[in-house]
């Protein structure tokens, strides 16, 4: 269904609130997207789209006055009342969500992964070429402390010449505890290559440039996995820069968060970047304190002269929505290019075609 606000979008008043519909009431859109709304004036979710009783009474005590809703059908009718559809639900239904947002003329915001394959990522991006309706991907993690401090450190020429990246995401998760997650598989955004990768991947883009060779080793290793819980990546970039990337449940101690390797000096940090911990503890991005680094987060750069502690940069989830708030009143861009998160995913399709999840044996 289109109308005519697909072909005349225009962008959106100053002297009001932004109306949001959060599609989807779980991890993504409780304690990412939902609280990064809250904390901005500039947006009002009026809607949520929720078939859980027990996330209705959470999404009503975080957004009072909204209104819940069932199913996707029920936002677009209206769609009218409506500018900007954040879809937070299972990746499989993230393409098809955003495609019908556009089409009702509603600006999207769609979670990690833009979509799980090349052809939806194709249509996606058709569908917003032809409507002209903005579109992003909350590829949040560029807004990490450690990232915006590997970037300083290159911009700043402190590393000299990037040689290597090493990052990754790291965690102590033996078993499977989401049914969902663990029947799910790589065609339909499962494992943890779609859930990690594309901001392992997107950083490393970021750092280094665009990709002209990738390998990887995909394996499911935890008992009633179907899809990847261990993914070792390399990225060859066209620039010469090589890219390690890994992302697991299974390393008991994890590794270095991520390792910069340059001609002058070698850049070192330890530890997640905070700002979910918080959120999911119930912190405000408005809140002083919020996203700065936490005494446990260790950053070194390491040249002739010896080892210097490097403070982390200020982590800034609520830059994200900044931004887009300014874009879609006509001041900006959108502060995630779609065609990259696209890029990212046909990525990660393309090495899941070519190096199959290996399961235990």
């Amino acid at each position: 269904m289109t109308d005519d606000r697909t072909r005349t979008w225009q962008p959106l008043p100053t002297d009001r609130p932004v109306r949001v519909a959060l599609l989807g009431h779980g991890l993504a859109g409780s304690v990412f997207h939902g609280p990064l709304l809250a904390a901005d004036p500039r947006y009002a979710v009026t809607v949520v789209m929720t078939s859980s009783p027990e996330r209705a009474e959470a999404a009503r005590s975080a957004h009072p006055g909204v209104e819940i809703v069932p199913d996707a059908d029920a936002v677009w009718e209206r769609a009218g009342d409506l500018d900007l559809a954040v879809v937070a639900t299972p990746g499989e239904t993230h393409a098809r969500f955003g495609i019908q947002a556009l089409e009702h003329g509603l600006a999207c915001v769609l979670d990690k992964p833009a979509c799980t394959t090349a052809a939806e990522g194709a249509e996606l991006l058709d569908t917003q070429a032809r409507t002209g309706v903005p579109l992003t991907v909350f590829h949040n993690r560029r807004f990490d402390g450690d990232f915006l401090t590997a970037r300083r450190l290159l911009r700043e020429g402190r590393l000299g010449e990037l040689v290597r990246i090493e990052s990754s995401f790291e965690v102590w998760k033996p078993t499977v505890t989401k049914a969902w997650k663990a029947g799910a598989s790589p065609a339909e955004g499962g494992g943890v290559l779609y859930d990690l990768g594309p901001h392992l991947i997107d950083q490393a883009v970021q750092l280094a440039g665009p990709v002209e060779g990738s390998y990887a080793v995909l394996r499911a290793l935890r008992a009633g996995a179907l899809a990847d819980d261990d993914a070792v990546v390399v990225l060859r970039h066209e620039s010469g820069v090589v890219s390690h990337l890994t992302a697991s449940t299974r390393a008991r101690r994890p590794g270095p968060r991520m390792r910069a390797l340059g001609t002058e000096g070698a850049w070192t940090c330890h530890g997640l970047d905070g700002q979910e911990k918080a959120l999911g503890a119930g912190a405000s991005p408005n809140d002083g304190d919020f996203g700065e680094a936490g005494s446990d987060r260790g950053s070194v750069l390491t040249t002739d002269a010896g080892d210097e502690a490097v403070p982390l940069e200020r982590g800034d989830y609520p830059r994200f929505y900044a931004e887009l708030a300014d874009a879609l009143q006509g001041r900006g861009e959108v502060p995630v290019d779609p065609a990259d998160a696209v890029g990212v995913v046909g990525l990660i399709a393309d090495l899941h075609r070519r190096h199959p999840v290996r399961p235990r044996p």
